[in-house]
């Protein structure tokens, strides 16, 4: 299977050869052709596997013909970064092609997305508030478009943005295509396809479940022993780069500061920071400036690095689809990725909901000669809230846990047969792991 059997103008076929891509991916082969002949289309799947083509390639093909400098095509995106990549995406895709594109989104100022609004494109990506923001300022004409894609459409919900969207979608012509695509579809989100979409052809690839190309692990750790556990797993372990996430802003800036300090190269991403440090630190990652980027929640949808070889979950997400779009950040691209999650005692039956989705049960591993059993320094330290969440983030019952898996050390340099690493000794005095997957 080639690109070619799509039929797409030769310009097109430049870009998608300058960026050096090969082979449809799934959600391309089953999407493509639906979205190329017009119809509104509902795509389910994971993060990692390849959407942004699949709705941007036929939208550059439809707008090929036709007016130049009019608005046309509206992407909507939750995020600052994911609305970045998407942009960056087209313009790669459709360098040859001469279709201009604008990323739309707050944080900046709005001076120059008001200059190329005014000097004419044909695609805006846009956040739903700064969009809005600019109709009211008549800014933007949305009268000409004729492409409306809602991308991680689930995640603009969880965001709160979901009365946006319908404002924006009042705006907009009544007779256009529609693409909402989503990892997940919670009701709200099936209601709102039910309202916007027409007769939509619906595609799902793997809707669910992690990208199969990854390996799981999990380190039962207390959690004042996280930061050491980190600095020894990533001494022991073979990677390129690195995304850690946390959970709160000041824990990313605390543990970015605190790996600095060991000589490490990294950079924080959270929401606290100016645009143009998000910026820095993403491009910073991207090309190999840092190493290691410690992160929130805001950049589980927003990261397009291929090369990112380990996501390590320094604080267990909130709920199962947190979780996969976390680790949807590795193992892109036809390549294999580590999933390490550090767990606490009171992560304990949260684990059983990932693996309920997984169909497996997670590897447990430690690492030899780290002392499990250092007491919490004096005052307490930084302390875990009780928490343990279901596959929707609802309270669960916390669970004890299971016996830990041996085996060897990952070393810097050692084989990687498989992907996966084996762990060492038993956690004296630590709870023990024990994960179910029944009555789920």
């Amino acid at each position: 299977m080639s690109f070619k059997q799509f039929n797409l103008h030769t310009q097109i076929e430049t870009g998608i050869e300058a960026l050096g891509y090969t082979a449809p991916t799934p959600i391309q082969l089953k999407a493509m052709p639906a979205v190329l002949q017009g119809k509104d289309v509902m795509g389910l799947a994971q993060t990692g596997t390849g959407k942004t083509a699949a709705f941007a390639l036929p939208i550059l093909q439809r707008l090929m013909n036709g007016p130049r400098k009019r608005l046309r095509a509206l992407i909507v995106a939750p995020t600052r970064e994911l609305a970045e990549q998407i942009h960056e995406a087209i313009g790669g895709l459709g360098r040859a092609t001469k279709l201009k594109s604008v990323a739309i989104y707050g944080g900046v100022s709005k001076n120059p997305q008001i200059r190329s609004l005014r000097q004419g494109v044909e695609i805006v990506v846009a956040c739903p508030g700064r969009l809005l923001d600019l109709a009211d300022q008549g800014e933007i004409d949305f009268s000409n478009i004729e492409v409306l894609v809602l991308d991680e459409a689930d995640r603009m919900f969880d965001m709160g943005f979901l009365p946006d969207i319908r404002k924006i979608i009042k705006r907009l012509p009544t007779k256009r295509q529609t693409l909402l695509f989503s990892a997940t579809m919670p009701d709200d989100i099936r209601a709102l396809a039910g309202d916007i979409l027409r007769d939509p052809v619906t595609i799902r690839v793997g809707a669910g479940v992690p990208v199969a190309s990854v390996s799981h692990a999990v380190f039962p750790v207390a959690s004042h022993l996280k930061t050491a556990l980190l600095m020894k797993l990533l001494d022991r372990t073979d990677t390129e780069s690195v995304l850690v996430f946390t959970r709160t802003k000041h824990r990313t800036t605390r543990v970015a500061e605190q790996m600095k300090r060991a000589g490490l190269s990294v950079a924080s991403l959270q929401g606290n920071l100016s645009q143009n440090r998000r910026q820095d630190a993403l491009n910073g990652f991207r090309e190999g400036r840092y190493q290691i980027l410690v992160a929130t929640d805001i950049a589980a949808r927003g990261i397009d690095v291929s090369g990112i070889s380990h996501v390590i979950n320094y604080d267990m997400p909130s709920t199962v689809d947190a979780y996969t779009h976390r680790i949807g950040r590795t193992g892109r691209a036809a390549k294999t990725g580590d999933a390490f999650t550090f767990v606490t005692p009171q992560d304990g039956s949260f684990v059983g909901d990932i693996e309920h989705v997984l169909g497996e049960r997670i590897e447990r591993r430690t690492l030899k000669d780290f002392d499990y059993n250092l007491p919490a320094p004096a005052g307490g330290g930084e302390s875990e809230r009780p928490r343990s969440f279901g596959r929707q983030g609802r309270p669960a019952p916390v669970s004890p846990y299971a016996p830990v898996k041996r085996g060897g050390d990952s070393r810097r340099g050692a084989a990687r047969p498989s992907g996966r690493r084996s762990g060492g000794r038993s956690l004296s005095g630590f709870p023990q792991l024990r994960s179910s997957s029944k009555d789920r």
